[in-house]
């Protein structure tokens, strides 16, 4: 069988690159073009290649319209929002995200922020640094996950960790999907599915897990924001724009919710200018929640075999849909 050309659009660093691409079949050919690659180098590269690897960097419109043979982009990221799936469906190119590869890191950290808020960790850890013993716990300030009803926003991959961890806390788990779960799936999960009002009224902790997309785009906003309980805390690993930031300062400001935690903001990276950076009542994290050393091995994996797949005459796994032109 011929050489398969991979070309990898990245912004990784050399070692993660090196990890990454160590883990293509032996007669790949891969082709790395990182940020120092110009527009003319990419197009050149990418008109032969079978395969478009992307993570970090975003093929522009005429890069894909130059993707004479590619039978698939390939995508290391959950995310897909940056994407030209318009533009794809119309040359028959599928794309395809990382099919849950990084589900495990996010669910993690989406865990970490909701207990960093629970138990006070940031304010607890500065005051023992500064000699101030056990100061900012009054014995009111710090809560149990247990009991409390979690609320998922999007039940895809990283929102089903979601629930099997806080279960592993004795939380219970509602959610609201705008394509829900099948019965079976449901009760696997042990999770039950509500409307959008009643998620965001009764939950104790709003975990949002949605794509972004034009249905998506702001869906926490002032109105499902005023819906939550003044003591409810809310948890963005998602995407920033699936939270309209503007309503959320204000919420917080005035007390109508308790406090959030955030890995994502609507502009990236984040000002530190931005009014939720200099808030006790928000954790945040530079959108690193699906970034660990052990996500890159599943990563690879899935992707190179979901060309291999390919080249074997198989259907891709994970291929994304376009929900903005269903």
């Amino acid at each position: 069988m011929a050489s398969t050309k991979v070309v990898f659009l990245t912004g990784l660093k050399e070692a993660l690159i090196e990890e990454v691409v160590s883990y293509s079949p032996p007669d790949y050919e891969v082709v790395v073009l990182d940020k120092s690659s110009t527009e003319e180098q990419r197009i050149n590269e990418v008109r032969d290649a079978d395969f478009l690897l992307c993570y970090g960097q975003d093929p522009s419109d005429e890069v894909i319209k130059s993707l004479e043979k590619c039978r698939l982009v390939q995508l290391l990221a959950a995310g897909y929002d940056r994407m030209n799936l318009d533009l794809l469906a119309e040359l028959e190119i599928p794309c395809a995200n990382n099919g849950g590869a990084n589900s495990w890191a996010v669910a993690d950290q989406a865990v970490l922020l909701m207990l960093a808020i629970y138990k006070q960790l940031l304010a607890s850890d500065n005051s023992t640094r500064e000699g101030r013993w056990a100061e900012p716990i009054t014995g009111q300030n710090t809560f149990e996950m247990a009991e409390k009803k979690v609320g998922i926003l999007g039940i895809g991959n990283i929102g089903r960790q979601v629930a099997k961890r806080v279960q592993g806390f004795d939380a219970k788990v509602q959610y609201f999907d705008l394509y829900p779960l099948d019965e079976r799936t449901a009760e696997e999960l042990n999770v039950t599915y509500v409307s959008l009002d009643e998620l965001f009224s009764t939950s104790d902790i709003i975990s949002c897990h949605t794509p972004l997309t034009n249905d998506t785009k702001h869906i926490v906003n002032s109105n499902t924001l005023s819906l939550m309980k003044p003591t409810a805390i809310l948890i963005n690993t998602s995407r920033g724009p699936v939270v309209d930031e503007e309503a959320l300062i204000s919420a917080l400001q005035s007390g109508v919710i308790a406090a959030a935690g955030l890995d994502v903001f609507e502009k990236e990276p984040v000002s530190p200018d931005n009014p939720l950076l200099k808030m006790d009542n928000v954790v945040a994290t530079p959108h690193m929640a699906g970034t660990t050393w052990d996500t890159w091995a599943r990563r690879a994996n899935f992707g190179f075999e979901n060309m291999e797949r390919i080249r074997n005459g198989e259907a891709p796994q994970a291929v994304v849909k376009n929900f903005d032109s269903v």
